[in-house]
């Protein structure tokens, strides 16, 4: 079982181990270089997203298998356009959840908050035919 990555960054190792543990992953697809450029710079000028996104949604097709995770997290209107592909395609999509720690420091002598994120668990978009 695979998960396929439309995420902009590199997974933690707390990501990893969730998603090997709970969801039974064992190899992990990050987009190819030309891909991940487009998926992590979505011009804000384009009008027609749904168009824009047809290249991740072609790559899903050649490459996901119903068995196959797709963990989707980025500019909004793409991200609405590969889970509707997946949900109509009974494909698991799924994102990251997380937990805000917040610290204060005194760096200075000034009050500094400091935010840190730690990975929660994945959720899925929407329930299949299979879950």
């Amino acid at each position: 079982m695979k998960m396929f990555l439309l995420f902009s960054h590199k997974l933690t190792s707390e990501q990893i181990k969730d998603a090997k543990e709970n969801l039974g992953v064992r190899e992990f697809i990050y987009l190819p270089k030309d891909l991940q450029d487009k998926f992590s710079n979505v011009p804000p000028e384009i009008d027609d997203i749904k168009e824009y996104s047809k290249i991740f949604i072609e790559f899903l097709e050649k490459n996901v298998s119903k068995e196959d995770y797709v963990l989707i997290q980025g500019d909004f209107g793409v991200v609405f356009w590969v889970v509707e592909y997946c949900r109509e395609n009974n494909i698991k999509a799924v994102y990251a959840t997380t937990k805000r720690v917040v610290k204060e420091k005194v760096i200075d002598g000034k009050v500094v908050k400091i935010s840190e994120f730690k990975h929660v668990r994945f959720r899925y978009y929407f329930r299949g035919k299979n879950d």
